[in-house]
């Protein structure tokens, strides 16, 4: 029988470190619900763009789920102008 390491998530299994972990976490919820505000919203690509002040690629690139061509700083702007805020939590690792 394998020995099978277990992850808390994904994002824990492929990269590095905790913290390169963590830092993908953090972007993936800001994408999913950013991607979830724009469908709940019934706005189009080219809406999206216009209220978070980038470019309908950009928008495009969100929807698709490329997490690489986002810091957290551009998501955290783009949730800001769709009249959200982010909250933090931390807690220590187990």
């Amino acid at each position: 029988m394998k020995n099978e390491q277990k992850f808390a998530s994904v994002w824990d299994a492929i990269e590095d470190t905790p913290a390169e972990a963590e830092n993908m976490k953090l972007r993936s919820t800001l994408m999913m619900n950013l991607k979830d505000f724009i469908v709940n919203a019934g706005l189009n690509q080219a809406e999206a763009a216009k209220l978070f002040n980038i470019t309908q690629p950009r928008v495009s690139d969100l929807m698709r789920g490329k997490i690489n061509l986002f810091g957290i700083d551009a998501l955290v702007n783009m949730a800001a102008a769709a009249g959200m805020y982010v909250e933090v939590s931390l807690k220590k690792a187990a």
